[in-house]
């Protein structure tokens, strides 16, 4: 790798985890930085995967004091998690490079318009917090078999999960923001690393440039986390937005226009 190489690939993955910490989204910028370095995309996709798990892993450690709160719902989502990860990442793994660079685009599109759908799926999970009766049993495995497809999604591609998951965790009766961020955070983190476990057994992973980007996006991880009440988030999630938007804009011209 050259010099300008590496330091744009340790800043995206610095800003990658910043966001994350911060908003989500960090796949946004860490997937797009690997592809402007002329990384084939399925490489592309499971070196930022790898990348950014140790720094999503290390956000579980921020929500411990809510572990207890949700360990008695883990049991029925963690399996599922694990299973549907591990499909996506070996779907992805039979997925050609040009057909994967032509679902580029309308995946950057899904997880941009996610990630701009964030506040509302917020304010609709919010009046779940009045529910004073208990879930019923068809909601809870409606939500288990929904976490599957998410958690298949997140092993192929991984942009937006934690948004899907939080709207999920909303509509069967988890109010507690901090509570459905904390089992969003460990469920998330448990796909990504069977995904990335499965990337690196496939041989997918570009070592050096996976290395340099982990300690970026561990660095972006601790500074995002230790400004994030100083950093105007709306603003963030606009920047992000605006490059969501930017980006499906240019790969769909590479892909189909040019």
């Amino acid at each position: 790798m050259t010099l300008n190489e590496v330091v744009g690939l340790v800043c995206a993955a610095a800003a990658g985890g910043a966001i994350n910490a911060v908003a989500g989204g960090g796949t946004l910028v860490t997937f797009p930085a690997l592809l402007l370095f002329n990384t084939p995309p399925i490489v592309a996709n499971a070196t930022s995967t790898l990348a950014l798990v140790v720094g999503t892993s290390g956000g579980i450690y921020g929500f411990r004091q809510h572990l207890p709160a949700v360990k008695p719902r883990l049991w029925r989502f963690t399996p599922v998690s694990l299973l549907g990860g591990l499909l996506g990442s070996v779907l992805l793994t039979f997925t050609s490079n040009k057909t994967f660079a032509k679902l580029v685009p309308f995946l950057i599109l899904f997880a941009t318009v996610l990630f701009l759908a964030q506040g509302a799926i917020r304010r609709l999970a919010k009046p779940q917090e009045e529910r004073t009766q208990p879930c019923n049993q068809r909601a809870v495995l409606g939500a288990i078999f929904f976490q599957f497809l998410v958690a298949i999604y997140g092993g192929y591609f991984g942009a937006g999960i934690g948004i899907l998951m939080l709207a999920s965790l909303g509509f069967i009766g988890l109010g507690d923001i901090h509570e459905m961020n904390t089992l969003k955070t460990i469920l998330g983190s448990l796909i990504n690393l069977v995904a990335a476990l499965w990337f690196i057994r496939a041989g997918l992973i570009h070592w050096p440039k996976a290395g340099v980007m982990t300690l970026g996006a561990l660095a972006g991880y601790f500074l995002g986390s230790h400004f994030s009440q100083q950093i105007p988030q709306k603003r963030v999630r606009q920047i992000i937005t605006l490059i969501g938007f930017a980006l499906s804009a240019v790969t769909f011209y590479q892909q189909f226009l040019k």
